[in-house]
């Protein structure tokens, strides 16, 4: 019997998890605060549910990935007894350490099982069923999420047994994407500033140690000013404030973090809080 799914939030991520899981045959059912967002995915094989109480009903994994903490709240918690024995939810919204605990005791109080799930990856790896899922919680749940997992991730990386695990380690991943993002906007502008062509920057690196693959996409990006959003600037201030206080928590210098928040949040300022995060080079 096909694993049936329900995948509340359908926009960059939600919409590419949904299309990942409909070419792998599991019968889907979507659900967006703005209907307009949902509506496109019924032309993929999914069903569309007026309400989120609806889309949740019968549903063996129950999907979340929502903007922030409050989002997921306000849409869950409300529905929780809807859910039907059984029923495994998956949270894949980037909540960080507080929100990860709070949404846990939700569904603790609920009596429904949860595992912490935040997804490394952007707009096409989300279409083309090839993100990271970073998972931690209870290993008896593995069995049921699996074809979840294999059909939106290239892999699974289970962090551990415990819930929220997966939540810290997200956001050290994050940190380091906030950090080489805005790196590759200063070495961008500071070619630029001084009269020289930036391409020969991504060219020099090209093949060397001090090279990724991010360097040349988000580097392209921002020489060509295409900031088509994989992941919105605004979505990255929201994760680096979440950096932040697990720093603080963590006892770890916030310099660094403060720095990056300051130069996103001027160019979110700008008007470009909505593109893409490469935009962040205006701020340069």
């Amino acid at each position: 019997m096909s694993t049936t799914v329900a995948v509340l939030g359908t926009g960059i991520m939600g919409a590419g998890m949904t299309r990942s899981l409909l070419r792998e045959g599991l019968e889907v059912t979507v659900w967006n605060r703005s209907s307009d967002k949902a509506k496109p995915l019924a032309d993929d094989g999914a069903r569309v549910a007026e309400t989120a109480a609806d889309a949740v009903a019968g549903a063996d994994v129950v999907i979340t990935m929502l903007f922030d903490t409050d989002a997921v709240a306000q849409t869950i918690e409300p529905i929780l007894p809807r859910f039907r024995d059984g029923a495994v939810w998956v949270q894949a919204s980037t909540v960080g350490i507080e929100g990860t605990d709070r949404l846990a005791a939700l569904a603790r109080d609920a009596g429904v099982d949860y595992l912490d799930t935040p997804m490394l990856g952007t707009r096409a790896p989300a279409e083309n069923g090839q993100l990271v899922v970073l998972a931690s919680g209870p290993a008896s749940l593995r069995d049921t999420v699996a074809p979840v997992f294999d059909a939106i991730g290239s892999r699974t990386q289970w962090v551990s047994e415990t819930i929220g695990d997966a939540s810290r380690l997200k956001l050290a991943i994050n940190a380091w994407i906030g950090v080489m993002i805005n790196g590759i906007a200063q070495s961008i502008a500071l070619a630029r500033g001084l009269g020289i062509d930036p391409q020969q920057f991504l060219d020099a690196v090209d093949g060397g140690a001090v090279n990724a693959p991010y360097v040349q996409l988000k580097g392209k990006a921002m020489i060509n000013g295409e900031y088509t959003p994989s992941f919105e600037l605004d979505g990255v201030i929201k994760d680096t404030d979440l950096i932040t206080a697990a720093l603080r928590e963590a006892g770890v210098d916030t310099t660094l973090a403060t720095a990056v928040r300051d130069r996103l949040a001027a160019a979110s300022a700008d008007g470009h809080g909505e593109q893409d995060m490469a935009a962040v080079v205006h701020a340069y």
